[in-house]
């Protein structure tokens, strides 16, 4: 089941983003993250009006996705940075598809133009699956971060939606 996070669900999204932390390139970040980080993510989410869905499967959360500004410019409202994460027992099974099904539907009712995915360029299965998608190549910078005791690239796919029915530059 796909759903609203709500506050009960950041023990198992928090879970599942500290393994990609800990065990991935996917997030380039060091240190795991504390529930009151999450917290605060996830309130700071809510205030600014971002969708955090959830995959929920026997009460238990084992995917989540989410997007946000990709840019601060105002230049960029139309265009927004998804992330999605899954948990590693359930990789592989078509959760971050459909998470992410619903994360395009949700952008394009609220008239984004442009939702972008900046994924580890090793990350082939993430790749596929957006490429399946349809999202498309746009760039790569190369040495993007160090982890690992390696200059992983960071790939960004995008997927062109419908956009707003008026653009505005105010």
């Amino acid at each position: 089941m796909i759903r609203e996070a709500d506050e009960k669900d950041l023990k198992g999204i928090l879970k599942i983003y500290n393994d990609a932390i800990l065990n991935t390139t996917a997030v380039y970040k060091y240190k795991i993250q504390t529930l009151e980080e999450r917290k605060q993510w996830y309130e700071k989410k809510k205030q600014d009006g971002y969708p955090v869905l959830v995959f929920e499967e026997n009460n238990r959360v084992v995917g989540f996705a989410t997007f946000g500004p990709f840019r601060e410019s105002p230049a960029y409202k139309y265009t927004v940075e998804h992330s999605v994460y899954v948990h590693k027992d359930y990789r592989n099974q078509g959760i971050a598809t459909k998470l992410m099904e619903n994360i395009i539907k949700i952008a394009n009712e609220r008239e984004y133009a442009t939702i972008v995915a900046g994924i580890d360029a090793s990350n082939e299965s993430s790749i596929k699956m957006h490429e399946r998608i349809g999202f498309k190549h746009s760039g790569t910078v190369t040495k993007a971060g160090f982890k690992f005791g390696k200059w992983p690239d960071l790939a960004f796919y995008q997927l062109n939606l419908t956009g707003p029915k008026i653009p505005s530059e105010e």
